[in-house]
């Protein structure tokens, strides 16, 4: 079974590396004789990542491109480019080539076995700082408990078959995590291991501001954990005060005078912290499902380049 292979590849800002992408994920496929074809979704880049991505296409018909009207992340750029994917079979890779593409004929052949999704799972994350991956170590703890899958590995990086790009296409939550949904979604699952390499050139999109905000919407939008600690929090409360109140009147009885401006304050502080950051959590909760059925789409798409479908 020699089917199409899709391969998705969001950028953003990535001008430098449209062109390397391209000609070695193609050389790759057609060393293997592997029929493809290259769907680079551009994100709304401000840099000259189109004007590359439209040269590309006119050089080669393998390639084609998807251009957003604007910056609506990479989660958008993903499902956009499985929207366009023709094959019979979708990749997932990185537009950088920190993922090898020498993978994607492992996760091939895997494919041509039967199998139907085909997860990268990373064993190294190449150079990272001490903090980002502290956070990440705690980011893929709350998710592989939300989602009841070892995420602790996972990547972006993988080989779905048609039938499990359909199931994802037609989830209509605007919100969507690829990562964990590929892996929620079930099917005939296997999974292959890759180093993660150094950037060929330019430098990550992803700023320390940009990796909280993404991994607490992605949090937010696969889990309930967040709301279950306020509960947490309420629990813990009511046990301090059944403490304090059992101190308090063993005083009373006792005839001793009552003491602890500092700690009435202290615990006024404490209480009132709790209900804003519990205000703050149901919020946020809210304004994701205000989000959710004000039903935009998930991108707009502005031009495409390429051989159209």
């Amino acid at each position: 079974m020699h089917g199409l292979l899709s391969v998705v590849i969001p950028a953003y800002n990535e001008e430098q590396m449209i062109e390397t992408a391209a000609s070695t994920i193609g050389a790759v496929l057609r060393g293997a004789d592997i029929p493809h074809e290259l769907i680079f979704v551009d994100d709304g880049s401000t840099d000259r990542t189109w004007r590359r991505l439209c040269g590309a296409a006119q050089r080669d018909t393998c390639v084609r491109g998807v251009h957003f009207s604007r910056n609506f992340g990479k989660e958008a750029a993903i499902m956009a480019g499985l929207a366009q994917a023709r094959g019979d079979c979708c990749a997932v890779i990185d537009c950088d080539l920190q993922h090898p593409p020498e993978t994607l004929l492992e996760m091939y052949a895997l494919w041509q076995q039967g199998y139907e999704v085909i997860e990268g799972r990373k064993n190294s994350r190449g150079e990272e700082s001490a903090a980002h991956t502290w956070a990440a170590k705690w980011f893929y703890a709350l998710i592989s408990r939300a989602t009841g899958f070892d995420m602790s590995s996972a990547s972006d990086f993988k080989l779905l078959d048609r039938k499990a790009v359909d199931v994802l296409r037609n989830m209509r939550e605007r919100n969507a995590f690829f990562r964990a949904l590929s892996s929620w979604i079930g099917f005939k699952t296997t999974s292959v291991s890759f180093d993660v390499r150094e950037r060929a050139a330019g430098q990550s999109k992803w700023s320390t501001r940009a990796l909280v905000k993404y991994a607490v919407s992605n949090i937010s939008s696969f889990s309930t954990a967040p709301m279950q600690l306020i509960t947490g929090l309420g629990v813990l409360m009511l046990a301090l005060s059944v403490v304090l109140g059992g101190i308090a009147v063993a005083q009373k009885c006792m005839g001793q005078a009552l003491e602890g401006f500092t700690t009435v304050i202290l615990i006024q502080l404490f209480s009132s912290s709790i209900i804003m950051i519990s205000l703050g959590i149901i919020g946020y909760y809210i304004a994701r499902i205000y989000d959710e059925i004000k039903g935009r789409p998930r991108y707009i798409i502005a031009d495409t380049c390429g051989d159209e479908p």
